[in-house]
């Protein structure tokens, strides 16, 4: 097919009720058939055995998932400015594998991230229903509820151009890594830079995980001032005192996490989360083990989700 990029991307979009079948009411009629909600796999895992659109999919579906959460960013599986031409074929490749899109990984963080606006314009079209921003360092030598001022502020203008959109944007908490912290990662100033925002513009990308390393136990009260933003949950194993594992052996299942989800009725999307070594240090770097690790994992996630 010798198509211009807009020809592309006019003729995959073209009948906007499928789109939107295909995108959010399929994964909330979904999940609401099988009354749990749809998982899907964050798939920068895929770089490392540097799939293609095809091969992706293909592992997608063959591992049970309902989808993909797609990284969209400076070294992601899609940069962003490539975003136009290879976002609509990876979104095509899925749908012709009963695929879903619902979640973006982004490095936006504000209006002025280079391709910010032409990657969310294009994600709204594909039925995407929220994205997660880029990460924001902590800065060292700034009193905390000034960054909070400088960060909440910086957010203005992406939550107005989410409004104008259609879409809403994530922000993640996360806990230390080495030497890096990022901004957010302690719940409480995560809850003041979102407070008074529209929910439905800027919201929580809840991480259990990272919450729990931080947080420990106290994880579930600063959950509660976040719930009214909680808008999509993150899941990887974690051991409390912060290593990342394979999903039964670590610490969340303890947690009441999962009880805490279905007493909510959550019904969104699940973006599952290979952290943890699936390579057998390095031995078994192939397609099967990866297949294995997406099939154990979401086997193990889906245990949760139904005990609760």
């Amino acid at each position: 097919m010798n198509l211009s990029r807009r020809e592309f991307i006019d003729r995959t979009f073209k009948g906007s009720s499928a789109v939107a079948l295909c995108g959010t009411q399929a994964v909330l009629a979904g999940a609401a058939e099988k009354k749990t909600p749809s998982i899907v796999v964050f798939s920068k895992i895929y770089q490392e055995l540097k799939l293609n659109f095809d091969e992706a999919a293909s592992l997608t579906a063959e591992a049970g998932l309902d989808g993909i959460d797609c990284p969209v960013r400076p070294g992601g599986e899609i940069l962003p400015e490539r975003a136009e031409e290879d976002l609509p074929r990876y979104f095509e490749v899925l749908r012709r594998n009963n695929l879903q899109l619902p979640l973006l990984t982004t490095g936006i963080t504000s209006t002025a991230t280079p391709h910010a606006e032409a990657v969310l314009r294009l994600a709204k079209k594909m039925g995407v229903l929220f994205y997660r921003l880029g990460f924001i360092d902590r800065k060292k030598d700034v009193p905390v509820m000034n960054q909070v001022r400088e960060v909440r502020e910086q957010l203005k203008g992406l939550a107005a151009l989410n409004k104008e959109i259609g879409i809403g944007g994530m922000l993640q908490n996360h806990s230390p890594l080495g030497t890096t912290v990022y901004f957010g990662g302690n719940l409480e100033e995560l809850r003041q830079t979102v407070e008074g925002f529209d929910p439905a513009q800027l919201g929580i990308a809840f991480d259990i995980g990272h919450a729990l390393v931080v947080h420990g136990d106290k994880w579930r009260d600063e959950f509660e001032q976040l719930k009214p933003h909680f808008k999509i949950a993150y899941i990887k194993d974690v051991t409390r005192t912060g290593s990342w594992v394979p999903f039964g052996k670590g610490d969340i299942a303890a947690t009441g996490y999962f009880t805490l989800l279905k007493t909510m009725r959550y019904q969104s999307p699940i973006s599952l989360h290979i952290e943890y070594d699936w390579t057998e240090n390095g031995k078994a770097k192939n397609r099967a083990a990866l297949l294995k690790a997406l099939r154990d994992s979401s086997q193990v996630l889906r245990q949760w989700l139904s005990a609760g």
